[in-house]
């Protein structure tokens, strides 16, 4: 008798779980759109950035300028950088085909010196779905001088 009324309760959470949205997200969202990654190019006026020479304790910044150069939606879905010294800040809102949008990034010199090389990785749904942008630096000491 006790499987007979837990089946009915045992049904319905596996139904209320799955509820039709298998990946989690928010199908609405327009954002989240499917789109064939060969309409979507992503493409920089510029990949790497040199600050030339700077004093330790800065903290420098460069805007990258990007273009939807495809036929959909672009849709960058994070930047992540190769150390914590360096933090990317860009468009999080769709970008139309031509639109242009910026990837903000600033380096923070303190505790560096030398050469200094950093690499920012953009995901998004472009036909490439990781970028590589680099930003390098000769961090001087105030020490030193």
């Amino acid at each position: 008798m006790r499987k007979f009324i837990l089946f009915p309760f045992l049904l319905i959470a596996i139904l209320a779980s799955d509820c039709g949205n298998k990946s989690g997200k928010n199908a609405a969202d327009p954002a989240l759109k499917q789109s064939n990654p060969e309409n979507v190019r992503l493409v920089f006026e510029e990949y790497e950035h040199d600050f030339g020479k700077v004093t330790e304790g800065e903290k420098v910044g460069y805007v990258f300028v990007f273009e939807n150069k495809g036929t959909e939606d672009l849709v960058i879905t994070s930047a992540t950088t190769s150390c914590g010294c360096t933090v990317p800040e860009y468009d999080r809102k769709p970008v139309p085909p031509g639109g242009k949008g910026n990837l903000e990034v600033v380096f923070d010199t303190s505790g560096k010196s030398g050469t200094q090389t950093k690499t920012i990785s953009v995901r998004s749904n472009s036909s490439i779905p990781v970028i590589l942008l680099k930003i390098t630096a000769e961090v001087v000491s105030t020490i030193n001088n």
